[in-house]
């Protein structure tokens, strides 16, 4: 599915971008008008996911196509492991809310993930929307620990990527830069 012009999720926002290595992580004030731009890009595609662990494969297998229908597939290794992780951090921040729904028996639907994908022809940006309002962090884990790497991946492998706040229906938009 491709997305209007503009989206009510990421219109404009107060964005909290955060870089890889040489950049700062903290959280800014301003819009971020390097996201803003990106997010006007001519080839975009979105969906809605579930807040289910099977959503990772699922945007691993929509990133792959569209790359394909794109042409941009030598993207496509970093991409889908991107979508993979930002996904998967979406869906366990997400839990408290299904969980919470569940228990109040309210009549909302399961907890849906939003994901875009737009692209300039050269650079990929993922971003992925959840209900949940907490910033993702980094955690420093031992090697021998079976998770906690999800932030790490993301810093490593993209170009940029942060987090910001969206108006209106709270939650936060993680996003990423493959290029």
């Amino acid at each position: 599915m491709t997305t209007p012009e503009t989206d009510a999720l990421r219109g404009p926002s107060v964005a909290r971008p955060s870089r890889v290595a040489r950049f700062s992580a903290g959280n800014a004030l301003e819009p971020c008008r390097e996201l803003a731009r990106m997010q006007r890009w001519p080839l975009r595609s979105h969906i809605e996911l579930p807040a289910l662990p099977s959503s990772a494969r699922a945007a691993r297998l929509h990133t792959l196509r569209v790359l394909q229908r794109w042409r941009l597939e030598g993207l496509a290794d970093t991409a889908e492991l991107l979508a993979s992780e930002i996904i998967t951090n979406a869906v366990r921040a997400s839990i408290p809310i299904v969980r919470e729904q569940r228990e109040t028996e309210q009549e909302t639907p399961a907890q849906l993930l939003r994901f875009w994908l737009s692209s300039n022809r050269r650079s990929l940006l993922i971003q992925v929307w959840d209900g949940d309002h907490h910033p993702p962090v980094r955690k420093d884990v031992g090697p021998g620990a079976e998770a906690g790497r999800g932030v790490l991946l993301i810093e490593t492998l993209s170009a940029q990527w942060g987090w910001y706040a969206p108006h209106g229906p709270g939650g936060k938009i993680v996003w990423a830069v493959c290029a």
